[in-house]
């Protein structure tokens, strides 16, 4: 009898780590097989081309459909002159109410489960034509995460005003993503997961 219970005891200890182990093996397929059904979009605006190229970057990461949000009248330089108060930009970021058109809109946004919404630092915020993106589709269920590029503002501001203006949004925790590497930006994806 105590031969049997020894053998037991012996079996045992080679079956459960073995249990263990396939269970966490199966438990990381799960994880990665979710990540691989998630459909992801990154949507940007892009004034001056920065912003774009964090975004294409972004999108090789995530393995999601890049989106540029363009303006259906293109901005020219002197429309972004911040030092004029009659410039374009600087009239849009004083009109709250400000809504600039956008063209190539997107057919299935349902399709998506997390949308990247990327765009330069306007004034400290994101430009209105953010507004107009976030207006136009039901980001309903969504996970949103919004990125931006700066060359002297934090994304801190910005962040709070789209929380603000939209609160029924699942909004994570947005970053600035100056000259981020693709290693930087898979940890932040990894992060937001």
């Amino acid at each position: 009898m105590k031969k049997i219970v020894m053998l037991w005891a012996a079996l045992l200890s080679v079956c459960i780590p073995a249990l263990c182990a396939c269970n966490r093996s199966l438990s990381q397929a799960n994880k990665t097989s979710e990540s691989k059904d998630t459909k992801v979009l990154v949507a940007y605006f892009s004034a001056s081309g920065i912003t774009r190229g964090v975004a294409q970057q972004l999108a090789e990461v995530t393995g999601g459909t890049l989106h540029e949000i363009k303006p259906e009248q293109p901005y020219t330089e002197a429309d972004l002159d911040w030092r004029n108060r009659q410039s374009r930009s600087s009239v849009e970021m004083q009109d709250k109410s400000s809504r600039p058109a956008i063209t190539d809109k997107l057919a299935d946004i349902k399709d998506y489960d997390v949308v990247y919404v990327g765009f330069p630092i306007w004034w400290n915020t994101c430009p209105t034509i953010i507004n107009t993106f976030m207006e136009a589709y039901d980001f309903q269920g969504k996970t949103v995460i919004p990125f931006a590029t700066s060359g002297s503002s934090s994304i801190k501001k910005a962040c709070e005003d789209l929380k603000t203006a939209y609160p029924n949004i699942g909004w994570k925790e947005g970053k600035l993503l100056n000259r981020a590497t693709k290693d930087e930006l898979k940890k932040w994806v990894e992060s937001n997961r």
